[in-house]
């Protein structure tokens, strides 16, 4: 007699909530090259998130109607997974903002290279630093702390049960400062440095005019700033490990859990 495999309609709905919550957060976290690949791949990352949380799963027992309930479930599931993507994407767009502002000021950004993530010109240093965030988010481990808060997340709000509350969804909101000041603080010595060229580019034109100083001044800022990133580098892991903390303690506080 062959034999059959049977699903109970609680566990496969425990399932298809669990997998709203994980599709939610892939659209956003920043796993580089995702973009460049088929759409599968986030299929086949989603599926398997949630199945490697299937001790968690929810025996989930919707009341009547039955669609709408079970469509209004996935939604707030959609939402969680959501806040968390977001958060975990705040901490490359720091980076990213960082290059940004060091590239306009520096030079870089009259030149510009294929973006890997969305296949569109952008400036190098901006990939640069998009390339380095991505390299330390599994460098330091902190694919880990999504999973891990996708398992608190269950424990506290089982699948079907969470509501975001205005408080938990104004302080998401406010994580997208948090680009600006770290990425701002981490452009502060390359744009000190830049200033200091500046000046002492004015003080030698005012020596000599007949120096060519338009030619020497893209050079030597360009030079100047690579120097200086590369001195800075023992830096970022310490930096993107201590912005981490503060953007998963509050998306714990957020979401409640």
């Amino acid at each position: 007699m062959p034999a059959q495999l049977t699903i109970a309609l609680p566990a496969a709905l425990g399932f298809v909530l669990v997998l709203a919550r994980v599709s939610g957060a892939f659209i956003f976290v920043p796993i580089p090259g995702i973009n460049a690949n088929p759409g599968l791949v986030r299929v086949v990352l989603s599926l398997s998130l949630t199945l490697a949380l299937f001790p968690r799963w929810p025996v989930v027992n919707l009341t009547e109607p039955f669609i709408g309930a079970l469509v209004v479930a996935m939604m707030a599931e959609l939402a969680l997974g959501l806040t968390i993507g977001v958060a975990v994407a705040v901490l490359n767009e720091a980076f990213l903002m960082a290059g940004q502002i060091i590239g306009l000021q520096a030079g870089y950004a009259y030149a510009s290279t294929i973006d890997p993530a969305t296949q569109a010109d952008s400036g190098i240093l901006v990939v640069f630093a998009q390339l380095v965030a991505g390299l330390l988010f599994f460098a330091l481990g902190l694919h880990r702390e999504v999973i891990r808060a996708f398992a608190r997340s269950l424990d506290a709000f089982p699948a079907g049960s969470f509501v975001m509350t205005p408080a938990g969804a104004e302080k998401i909101l406010r994580l997208g400062s948090g680009i600006f000041s770290v990425g701002l603080r981490l452009a502060m010595p390359v744009l000190a440095l830049l200033l200091l060229v500046d000046v002492a580019m004015a003080l030698l034109g005012r020596l000599n005019q007949q120096i060519q100083l338009l030619i020497l001044a893209f050079p030597v800022k360009m030079m100047a700033t690579i120097a200086l990133l590369a001195m800075m580098a023992v830096l970022f892991p310490r930096v993107y490990r201590g912005y981490a903390e503060q953007v998963f303690a509050r998306v714990a506080t957020a979401a409640g859990f």
